[in-house]
């Protein structure tokens, strides 16, 4: 997908520098918890208590990238969010929005018809959500171009730039865990020992 449709945006001024095919639909996988932590930030506050649901607990299971919540586990929202972008925890994203669409008065479809809804308003055309984690599904795409409106929006937020730029964070123990969990940030480019590039690209969110 980084291969062959690209998309270099300079996100204080919205400048296109670089494009490749970037207006092509694609599966964006993981990717998709920009957006989701991004509207999770703007409605809702770091200290509120997140419970994790069963529907939560199970959206995170056959393999899939997980910190291994267990239902009725609370944990702040800060907490919470940083297991999304950092681990990209399935579990923590799914929380985060069904968290924020009950807040809304709705229930987490409510957080994803937001997703679109936003989209919409920031200029995305190559984009339909149906889910907040990214796991596969035949009615969720988006485009390299549409992403990067999305990222650009996200990262005028400091609450957002401070979660993706940190590069470990440590959850203390919960009700359902007894010790602490150590999350880390997998981004490259956070990590100048494993990837010769300038420190100044910001790309916030991998497709792991």
């Amino acid at each position: 997908y980084r291969r062959q449709r690209q998309m270099c945006i300079r996100d204080s001024t919205g400048t296109v520098l670089y494009e490749k095919n970037s207006h092509e639909r694609h599966y964006p996988a993981s990717i998709t918890k920009i957006l989701t932590t991004y509207l999770t930030i703007l409605n809702c506050k770091m200290d509120e208590k997140v419970t994790f649901s069963k529907e939560a607990v199970n959206d995170s299971r056959d393999g899939s990238s997980s910190i291994s919540r267990d239902v009725g586990e609370e944990m702040t929202m800060e907490q919470t969010l940083y297991g999304v972008m950092l681990e990209s925890a399935n579990e923590c994203a799914y929380a985060a929005a069904e968290h924020t669409g009950k807040k809304l008065g709705g229930d987490y479809s409510t957080f994803v018809d937001l997703m679109n809804k936003t989209a919409k308003e920031l200029g995305c055309e190559d984009t339909h959500f149906n889910n907040a984690n990214g796991l596969p599904d035949e009615n969720h795409w988006t485009s390299a171009y549409d992403m990067g409106l999305i990222s650009c929006a996200a990262y005028k937020n400091d609450e957002f730039r401070k979660i993706t730029g940190t590069k470990t964070y440590m959850i203390p123990p919960t009700n359902k865990h007894s010790t602490e969990t150590p999350l880390y940030n997998h981004h490259a480019l956070l990590h100048p020992c494993l990837l010769y590039t300038s420190p100044s690209p910001r790309d916030p969110k991998t497709s792991r």
